[in-house]
């Protein structure tokens, strides 16, 4: 992760601009909290910086709640910062600020917000799920250019990686978000992606709730895909593929492929690995033959409801609130100033939590940096955190 090592530095007056970078406030520590907050705005892109103390030394980062992609958006905060701060530095990690990159990557790189209000629907969609090298996504969508792809991944040093190979091989029909895959399909719309591929995904044996194949996920690809679309599932992992095939089986209505060690159209690096090694190759293909209702969600998550700021900051409770289907925890206090507070808090789904800040003042009360993503889980806990400030 990019950081500065600081001997020191000095606050600033805020809000301030440099360089296209609007630092807004900063929040101190006020309860189950140690690091310092600073939120910066550029262009679309809202994020926080982490400032800690740690054996001395002052550690300047990517907040990870709110963290960003491409890093070289991070890494200019962060050097814009510490010129602003006037910081010491001890060393840094800091290097090859490509600012080319930093606006070719905006044209493919695509936030949760997008795909919520304007999913492409012009071409077909394929979706691949944690493409990590990018061998198979961007092969795929080269040999493919009349269909629409979304490559969904977590690891920032991926979506670098694929950012620039898009750029390099000139693709034009790749779009790429940095997100969980689960929570992803919740607002796709129904019955219009063809395929969506699963290439050995992390096994996850001793954590089996954070797979990405489960239960709610097959329903939900079923849902999204077209009638005849694919769900492809391609492991290593016996177990993963057991456990798998066992979940596809207990849908009510389903067609399945099971094949082993066939040789796929392009081998990933993870596959090249595995071959190398004499591993068996698994394959189970869901093919779709039902149609799905559309997809009916709509929710504001605003906050309505009457409340007391000071009554807020007296009673807060990091006790995480249990429930049936969800939870809510609200983790670390901050304060910006005598009116406005930061709250760290993550709810939702139990498999799938949403990690957000309520930015609090006397008038209102919002999500920072955005909304939640529009799904079940989150706006069951919205509703319950609006009680929870109200004192419920």
């Amino acid at each position: 992760m990019p950081h500065i090592v600081v001997k020191n530095y000095k606050k600033f007056n805020t809000p301030i601009q440099k360089d296209k970078f609007n630092f807004l406030w900063f929040a101190k520590p006020l309860k189950n909290a140690k690091e310092e907050l600073v939120a910066v705005e550029y262009e679309n892109h809202k994020f926080l910086l982490s400032i800690k103390d740690k054996n001395s030394e002052i550690v300047i980062k990517s907040d990870k709640t709110t963290r960003i992609s491409p890093s070289t958006i991070i890494k200019k905060a962060i050097v814009n910062f510490c010129e602003l701060a006037k910081c010491e530095i001890i060393r840094s990690n800091i290097s090859n600020i490509d600012e080319k990159h930093l606006k070719k990557s905006e044209e493919f790189l695509k936030t949760i917000d997008f795909f919520e209000k304007s999913f492409p629907k012009n071409k077909e969609v394929w979706i691949e799920i944690g493409f990590g090298s990018g061998r198979h996504l961007l092969y795929q969508a080269k040999q493919n250019p009349d269909i629409m792809f979304i490559g969904i991944e977590i690891h920032k040093p991926s979506i670098e990686q694929v950012l620039k190979q898009i750029e390099i091989q000139k693709l034009r029909n790749i779009y790429v978000i940095d997100y969980d895959a689960r929570l992803f399909l919740e607002f796709v719309p129904s019955n219009i992606v063809g395929k969506i591929f699963v290439h050995f995904p992390v096994p996850w044996d001793k954590k089996p709730h954070r797979r990405v194949i489960s239960k709610k996920f097959i329903e939900e690809a079923k849902r999204v895909l077209k009638l005849d679309g694919v769900l492809e599932l391609r492991t290593d992992s016996k177990n993963y593929f057991d456990y798998s095939l066992e979940l596809f089986l207990e849908q009510k209505k389903v067609k399945l492929e099971v094949t082993k060690n066939i040789e796929p159209p392009i081998v990933s690096k993870y596959e090249d690995r595995w071959l190398r090694l004499n591993k068996d190759i698994y394959d189970i293909r869901m093919i779709n033959i039902e149609k799905s209702e559309p997809l009916k969600i709509d929710f504001d998550f605003e906050f309505k409801k009457e409340y007391n700021l000071e009554n807020i900051v007296k009673n807060f409770d990091t006790k995480p609130k249990v429930f049936d289907d969800f939870f809510v925890h609200f983790e670390k206090l901050y304060q910006i100033d005598s009116d406005r507070y930061l709250i760290k808090i993550s709810f939702g789904n139990f498999d799938r939590p949403e990690h957000k800040y309520l930015l609090i003042t006397k008038n209102k009360i919002e999500y920072f940096p955005k909304k939640p993503v529009l799904s079940r889980g989150n706006i069951k806990a919205h509703k319950k955190i609006e009680e929870i400030l109200n004192g419920k």
